[in-house]
């Protein structure tokens, strides 16, 4: 049953970050998509025509990578308690959103997803409460999250996902859409695509009819529709069921009149539908939802393959929403002879994310597909007449290949790198273990070798007046007989001389908690390490981050006190630790390292032996928070790892190392059971004899 949490909370980790890389990745392959569907909301709104497409395009690269990489970050358990929060907060936005869409039905199709899954609002609604409550559980245990790479690898995740997902979208920007989920894709046959099988289930409506007689006004149905004495004021439909919609059903070509006497063009307007899709030859469709945002820098280019197009017999048309307004202010542009097709502006969006872009029919079926940016133009002129071997009718559908092309520069660099970070994981491990082994082997054969001191420290800080840190001290001297480590208080300077009196004899030994850089003089305030050495203390606390944040002691300052305090015969618990920030950027080891360097790497080996290291977490002091067991083993590891680059490992594997943040009686046991930490340095649970006594009994 105990591991139900964790089973639970990786099992929510995966359906969230799967969800997430999937919604991101199906936005990130068609941005102009998805650009549309922000500007279906602007509309929705009361903002059509006022959010600029430049803008919604950015809107809609940042949107799809920003889930795309937090469902990664998830996967990965990468940042867990940041990333937790973020995708918590992201799906409370949506879920918000789709409640208004569940209860306006402002668009019909929220686009979660693009166009490769579609989802009714009721179930966009449904899908983001069930992601809701999942992100709740993740940001509640972040913890349970087990991580997929070291924290020292972390960032190749975090940039390559970036660069990958960023690439994907001007990929897919500048050529098309790397994934074609429309129906317009290559291979479609259109005339196919807007049947509907005989026994497909038809659309059920309901028209309501508004008739007033004698100054009132009624509504009927046809089942109770009223006798002629009534008046006739209006009527309304509303659709009961959809009924099956063909996956093409909105695709029509009206000829236009002709433009500035273009020869070969009506002087009427003629659906042309039919004899296109029928046409067995080919027929080239220039396609422009609206003509006067399209990109007319490679009008060169279409000019030339309508050109090809006319010396060949193929038809060309282009197809647009515009009116005669931009279709001639596009031929004075253009020098454009071809003649314009009015078709339905979401039809042309639909058919081709490009605009212009170039559509190649043969029979009514799509054979080629391109963006204005990736005209076939050489290919054509080059080519001859198009047969079936001909190089610009290639193109195909191929998902397989462009997914395992995926696979290839994303998901494999990934999975070898999870491979080879989980062996360098598992050889640490190794190492660690045929160390413990060859320990149990020097004490079988009876090879004595020196253990470092367990401690437990206290540090009272500025707690207690002089009567209540009296009888603390002495509570803890009835209550602390034979602990299994060595237990040290350390109490500010006006209990120090009547606490020594108290402990004399007893298991606990005493400490202070600061001392000056100075050995004597004017410096009113200020207690020398001599003063404290006569009071009958044996250790000294440097460093801690309350007097480095709040006194501004430097590196340089408390190298003067660690020198000044040995020299009096005093030992030191020097503390060192990293902020929050410092660890979410996973900085931790180079802080720590800097802060010993500083101010104690100086030392000799013989003066080391009377330094004890106190790491403090310092987003974890009197927070509430601790660090996990194994983050604290971590950092420990390396703590003991950087004394032996200096020292050498044998006075590493006898420095003692404490952990002081937010240390109790309930997660010392786990804490201590650690082997690179070595005891506890602890604040407010050293201010009650019966807490700290919990702690010390960890040891037991």
């Amino acid at each position: 049953m105990r591991f139900l949490p964790a089973i639970a909370t990786n099992l929510c980790r995966f359906l969230v970050s799967v969800t997430f890389i999937l919604s991101g990745f199906v936005k990130a392959v068609d941005p102009i998509g998805t650009q549309y569907k922000i500007h279906d909301y602007a509309a929705a709104v009361g903002l059509d025509g006022v959010m600029p497409d430049l803008l919604a395009l950015g809107m809609s690269v940042f949107l799809s990578g920003t889930e795309f990489v937090l469902g990664i970050l998830l996967l990965f358990a990468i940042r867990r308690r940041l990333v937790t929060k973020l995708i918590f907060a992201f799906i409370c936005v949506m879920t918000a959103i789709t409640v208004w869409l569940y209860a306006a039905e402002p668009v019909s199709d929220c686009g979660c997803f693009g166009d490769a899954i579609t989802l009714t609002n009721g179930e966009t609604l449904l899908k983001n409460i069930l992601l809701l409550a999942m992100s709740a559980l993740l940001v509640w245990r972040p913890t349970k999250m087990q991580r997929m790479v070291s924290l020292s690898n972390q960032w190749i995740v975090f940039h390559y996902s970036v660069v990958f997902i960023i690439v994907t979208a001007a990929y897919s920007l500048y050529y098309l859409p790397l994934f074609d989920f429309r129906p317009y894709r290559i291979g479609t046959d259109i005339m196919k695509g807007m049947e509907i099988p005989e026994d497909a289930e038809q659309p059920e409506f309901e028209t309501t009819f508004i008739m007033e007689k004698d100054g009132v006004r009624q509504e009927f149905t046809v089942e109770n529709y009223p006798d002629s004495t009534w008046t006739f004021v209006d009527s309304k439909t509303k659709v009961l069921k959809q009924g099956y919609v063909p996956p093409i059903h909105d695709f029509s070509l009206t000829l236009l009149p002709r433009q500035n006497g273009a020869e070969g063009e009506t002087d009427y307007t003629e659906d042309i539908t039919d004899a296109v899709l029928a046409d067995t030859s080919y027929t080239f469709l220039l396609v422009s939802p609206h003509l006067e945002d399209a990109d007319d820098s490679m009008f060169g280019n279409i000019d030339q393959i309508y050109e090809y197009a006319c010396d060949y017999g193929y038809n060309f048309y282009c197809l647009t929403a515009s009116g005669s307004e931009a279709i001639a202010r596009w031929t004075d542009i253009t020098g454009a002879e071809y003649p314009f097709c009015n078709t339905d502006d979401i039809t042309l969006k639909t058919v081709i994310r490009s605009n212009p872009g170039l559509v190649l029919l043969k029979n009514g079926v799509i054979v080629g597909k391109w963006s204005h940016n990736d005209l076939p133009t050489e290919q054509l002129l080059q080519g001859g007449r198009l047969t079936s071997k001909s190089p610009v009718l290639q193109q195909k559908d191929e998902k397989a290949t462009k997914t395992a092309y995926i696979l290839l520069w994303f998901v494999l660099p990934l999975a070898l790198l999870v491979i080879a970070d989980r062996l360098w994981m598992w050889s640490k491990w190794i190492k660690k273990e045929e160390q413990i082994h060859s320990n149990r082997l020097f004490k079988l054969l009876k090879i004595k070798r020196k253990m470092r001191k367990k401690i437990v420290a206290g540090n009272w800080k500025m707690n207690k007046n002089l009567q209540e840190g009296v009888a603390l001290a002495k509570e803890l001297t009835e209550v602390v007989k034979n602990p299994n480590c060595g237990v040290i208080i350390c109490t500010p300077f006006i209990h120090l001389a009547s606490v020594a009196e108290i402990v004399k004899g007893s298991a606990i030994e005493l400490g202070a908690e600061n001392c000056a850089d100075k050995a004597s003089g004017a410096f009113t305030g200020e207690v020398s390490a001599e003063m404290v050495k006569s009071t009958g203390a044996e250790y000294v606390i440097l460093g801690h981050s309350e007097r480095r944040e709040y006194y501004n002691e430097t590196p340089e300052i408390l190298k003067e006190k660690v020198q000044l305090a040995l020299a009096n015969g005093l030992k030191v618990i020097f503390c060192i630790g990293e902020t929050l920030a410092e660890r979410e950027a996973n900085k931790q080891n180079e802080v720590v390292k800097a802060e010993l360097a500083g101010s104690v790497f100086n030392l000799t080996a013989e003066e080391w032996k009377n330094i004890v290291i106190a790491y403090e977490p310092i987003w974890a002091i009197g927070t509430g928070k601790t660090a996990t067991a194994e983050q604290a083993e971590e950092i420990h590891a390396y703590i003991r790892s950087a004394v032996a680059e200096v020292y050498g490992q044998a006075v590493a594997d006898e420095t003692t190392i404490l952990y002081g943040g937010s240390c109790k009686a309930s997660n010392a046991p786990e804490l201590f059971a650690k082997p690179d930490i070595d005891g506890g340095l602890i604040g407010g649970a050293s201010l009650k004899a019966a807490d700290f006594k919990g702690i010390i009994d960890a040891w037991n």
